[in-house]
């Protein structure tokens, strides 16, 4: 099924969606929204991906799912990143501790990479947001 092209950029709202009672009073009118303007701060270096596997369903990141990354962001311990990982893209947390550092799913049931000389792996970019579709 094609999708139709939007003729008109959906509204961010004025409010704030509360997740407990809402209140009925707020003003429910909204600006127009462009979410690459929202969600990317360097578009020359960014890039969407298409989440596939689960080892990363710890961090709510799931099979389907798109990822914003950004390359030209230094990757920190903590962040999740996309790396290089003997040619294959792969998705995981990355640690730091002191020289050594691992990439680490939030699945227990995917080991942690090390990453040492031995290993050919490159951190390709840090992922800035994630995209979930809710219905299908």
């Amino acid at each position: 099924m094609k999708k139709k092209p939007l003729t008109a950029l959906p509204k961010l709202m004025f409010t704030a969606v509360r997740a407990g009672f809402p209140n009925p009073a707020e003003d429910a009118r909204g600006n127009a929204l462009d979410l690459n303007e929202l969600i990317i701060r360097h578009p020359v270096s960014t890039y969407y991906l298409r989440v596939e596997g689960d080892s990363m369903t710890g961090a709510g990141i799931v099979h389907g799912d798109i990822v914003v990354v950004d390359k030209s962001l230094e990757p920190k311990s903590g962040d999740i990143v996309v790396a290089a990982v003997d040619g294959d893209f792969t998705l995981k947390y990355l640690k730091r501790k002191g020289q050594e550092a691992w990439l680490v799913a939030s699945h227990p049931g995917y080991p942690p990479i090390a990453l040492h000389d031995a290993v050919d792996a490159v951190l390709w970019g840090v992922v800035t947001h994630t995209i979930h579709e809710t219905r299908k």
